[in-house]
């Protein structure tokens, strides 16, 4: 209370600072955006977890001994020449792949390395085209697709063997069923020859093992085509797209890193290929279909040149090492998009 006879004070405000303009230059333009981490790689997870593989260390080693001494062995034994006739061994170095690449056998080599190739590429590129078409073809609802599907399996549960032998007989050049049809129906007038023609073998050899590869792409890209979302091609189709903008736009990004690893062991397994071209040909006719695996089994246990042979599986070895590399890193990568979404 106030004493009498003094005025009454206003009462008293807090004093308010007014507010400091920001300097422009420290105003930030845009917020931070948020950078995930990267997945960890393929080493880093084995050494995060390295107690994990104590559990399958028996298998690790029956694996070290079973392809681990072989590997070694044919390496060391690429640095040796035997004799066949006395049977002797001697060390010549480098001399087995000096001879491979540019030396006595280098014509060979190339020959047959040219062959590989053209038989590799051709039949992993027919194969995946025939087989994603098999594919998109079963992946749609119609009558009897159980039935077509088991249908088109049949070539990939046949043996090599079995496979070899028919194909061998439908192109026989005397009585083979594919001549014989063709001149039945007034289309020829002789017999085509087709293993026994060095223009015609490959080609050939190339159409058997179309026929009997293409399920295995046809079972894998069914899998890869289950996994695109229904939703995506839904959506396109009410936004106007058609279906090869379908395909091409939300079909083959969704399965490309199933695509990528498919070529990649279909080309892995035509590299190495032996059974169909081996009962077939045997390499022939005059080695127009013989191929690098085919090339290592007749050089090691027909001509009985160890040596060279071991050389051969060595550069083999190194080529199929390269193709893994690029096999792995698909198959971390899938795996890396995979956890990240």
């Amino acid at each position: 209370m106030p004493e009498p006879g003094q005025a009454e004070s206003e009462p008293s405000m807090s004093r308010v600072e007014p507010l400091a303009t920001p300097d422009k230059s420290q105003v930030i333009a845009s917020p931070r955006t948020y950078q995930p981490p990267e997945p960890p790689g393929l080493v880093t997870r084995m050494r995060k977890h390295w107690s994990d593989y104590l559990y399958i260390a028996p298998s690790l080693l029956v694996m070290a001994v079973v392809i681990g001494y072989p590997l070694v062995y044919t390496v060391w034994l690429g640095f040796y020449r035997d004799d066949p006739f006395t049977g002797t061994r001697s060390w010549v170095g480098m001399q087995n792949y000096e001879d491979l690449l540019w030396g006595d056998f280098s014509e060979r080599f190339w020959d047959v390395t040219r062959n590989t190739f053209y038989w590799t590429v051709f039949s992993t590129f027919f194969a995946f085209v025939l087989g994603f078409g098999a594919a998109l073809m079963i992946h749609k609802e119609f009558f009897g697709r159980g039935f077509v599907r088991g249908l088109l399996l049949i070539p990939w549960v046949i043996s090599f063997v079995a496979a070899a032998y028919v194909w061998r007989w439908l192109f026989h050049s005397d009585y083979g069923l594919i001549s014989g049809m063709l001149m039945r129906w007034g289309w020829i007038d002789d017999q085509i020859i087709f293993l026994d023609d060095t223009s015609r073998v490959m080609p050939s050899l190339i159409v058997a093992n179309v026929w009997k590869e293409f399920p295995f792409v046809m079972i894998m890209m069914l899998a890869g085509l289950q996994t695109v979302p229904e939703q995506l091609l839904r959506a396109a189709r009410i936004d106007g797209a058609n279906a090869w903008n379908q395909f091409l736009h939300i079909t083959v990004p969704q399965v490309k890193s199933v695509m990528v690893i498919t070529l990649l062991l279909l080309f892995v397994t035509n590299l190495n290929s032996f059974g169909l071209p081996w009962i077939m040909t045997g390499g022939g006719p005059a080695n127009a279909s013989m191929i690098w695996i085919v090339q290592i089994y007749t050089t090691a246990f027909r001509n009985l040149q160890f040596g060279l042979a071991s050389a051969f599986s060595v550069i083999l070895f190194i080529f199929m090492m390269a193709i893994g590399y690029f096999y792995v890193r698909a198959l971390t990568g899938t795996d890396g998009n995979r956890r990240s979404t």
